[in-house]
């Protein structure tokens, strides 16, 4: 074969392997970018600290939660079976208590900087036909921990549907446990009642419904 000829094809080929590696590249920095964007966040409410009310600092979260979380199918798994028969207005109360609980951690989780780092890590795992990012938090001692988000697509781009503590605790597996007796009944009233009073001690009985 000719020098410029096998030139050619060499040039060819390695540009056809260029291309998936690069579309892969984009994937992941794709998957990773919602947890990019709430590292950012908690990194500047942690930073605002306490000094800022606990109202304002919800606020300024809430938004990147909607848009990192997943809420709706959190939710619903968490709930497990009994989703289908809860009727649809304690589903709406249910999933605007579990929206204001879900944030609300996160504020009273986050109240000060101390010199923490976040970390993204570049490698996915996948599990089934999730994505997962892992991250970690270190500490100004320099202690890591990890946290790890699966990711599901959706029509607005990748987001969260459960976080792994340490890379295995699954935090809607301990939900669904922590809801079981509280649905027991049957309907979602013992439930709402113990994310309302959860949301008022978070809030430090700053945010009441």
């Amino acid at each position: 074969m000719p020098a410029w000829s096998r030139r050619a094809l060499l040039s060819g080929l390695a540009a056809a392997l260029a291309l998936p590696h690069d579309a892969l590249a984009q994937d992941a920095s794709e998957v990773r970018q919602p947890i990019v964007m709430l590292y950012g966040a908690l990194d500047k409410l942690m930073r605002a600290g306490q000094a800022t009310p606990f109202p304002e600092r919800f606020a300024i979260l809430a938004p990147v939660i909607d848009k990192v979380y997943d809420l709706e199918s959190v939710l619903r798994v968490s709930v497990g079976l009994k989703w289908p028969t809860i009727d649809a207005p304690s589903r709406k109360a249910l999933s605007d208590i579990f929206r204001a609980f879900t944030v609300a951690s996160f504020v009273a989780n986050f109240d000060k900087f101390e010199g923490e780092k976040f970390e993204v890590l570049a490698d996915l795992r996948t599990v089934g036909a999730d994505q997962v990012v892992q991250t970690r938090i270190v500490s100004a001692s320099g202690e890591p921990i990890r946290l790890d988000y699966v990711m599901q697509p959706s029509e607005s781009g990748w987001r969260v549907t459960d976080v792994l503590l340490d890379g295995t605790i699954s935090r809607v597996a301990v939900q669904r446990s922590d809801f079981r007796s509280l649905l027991a009944h049957g309907d979602a009233t013992a439930l709402i009642a113990s994310l309302k009073r959860k949301v008022a001690n978070l809030s430090g009985g700053t945010m009441v419904s």
